[in-house]
């Protein structure tokens, strides 16, 4: 399948492209050995924010409708330096326009337009605060699917630090419609992110649009997949194998999966 790609309208050709990672810094090591988390790891592509190696951001909902964002810049010594600051508030119940007041550190180096639409090519303001504490962020890539073919939108799999704030997963038909990809994370009062060059921002991947239906097994299904179960648990233990560091693992599944990719030319 070929899913195109174009950049972030607002900035192009800025920050890393999507790519597949099946690892996760602060999963046990001992998960390096299970396929299955690997690959529920590896799913879809992660995805960056549109920000250049210089650069980083830090968002935070103050609470009460308000949010903060800081513009940063690196200096020489490779220390991040704040440029300018944006405070929005919304109004009370959501009705009625939105406040900006840019704060400049020192002297100016752009004007307050350019100040809020630096602003704008890494958030969309128009989807924030809904529910409170929700930020919109926008990533460096957008996605087209083929015909038939949807993109999900969410957090990084399996990142299992803490605090991690919860995202709301959105899937769009994004094989008609031109969607901007953004990831709808939801904070606190006190709460902030950081966005920076290397960091992902969130997760994407592609599903098919076609009607699901289920029915039971019949019998000889049943008989057939608790044969294969039985084998399947035969043949692992055969070939259990013992790390340096004390924990029992099975490359079987491993291995399998890898013949069937053969077999079918993937």
């Amino acid at each position: 399948m070929e899913v195109r790609i174009f950049s972030n309208l607002r900035r192009p050709g800025v920050g890393l492209p999507p790519r597949r990672e099946s690892s996760r810094p602060l999963l046990p090591q001992h998960a390096r050995h299970c396929p299955v988390l690997e690959a529920g790891s590896n799913l879809g592509f992660m995805v960056y924010a549109p920000l250049e190696p210089k650069e980083s951001v830090y968002i935070e909902f103050e609470g009460d409708g308000r949010y903060k964002f800081v513009y940063y810049l690196k200096t020489q010594e490779g220390r991040p330096t704040p440029i300018f600051q944006v405070t929005m508030s919304l109004s009370v119940g959501g009705v009625g326009m939105m406040k900006e007041e840019v704060a400049f550190v020192g002297a100016p180096m752009l004007s307050r337009e350019a100040a809020l639409a630096v602003m704008r090519a890494f958030l969309v303001p128009e989807d924030m605060g809904t529910p409170a504490g929700a930020i919109a962020l926008r990533a460096a890539t957008n996605f087209q699917t083929p015909q038939g073919w949807d993109t999900v939108y969410t957090s990084i799999l399996n990142m299992i630090e803490r605090p991690v704030a919860p995202m709301l997963a959105v899937r769009v038909e994004t094989d008609w419609y031109a969607h901007e990809t953004e990831f709808r994370y939801v904070l606190q009062a006190g709460e902030g992110m950081t966005l920076e060059h290397n960091l992902p921002i969130g997760q994407v991947f592609f599903v098919p649009r076609e009607a699901i239906t289920m029915r039971q097994c019949t019998e000889a299904e049943l008989e057939s997949i608790e044969k294969s179960r039985t084998e399947f648990h035969r043949d692992k233990g055969a070939v259990t194998q013992q790390t340096p560091y004390g924990l029992s693992y099975s490359p079987h599944y491993l291995r399998q999966s890898r013949a069937q990719k053969d077999e079918k030319g993937g």
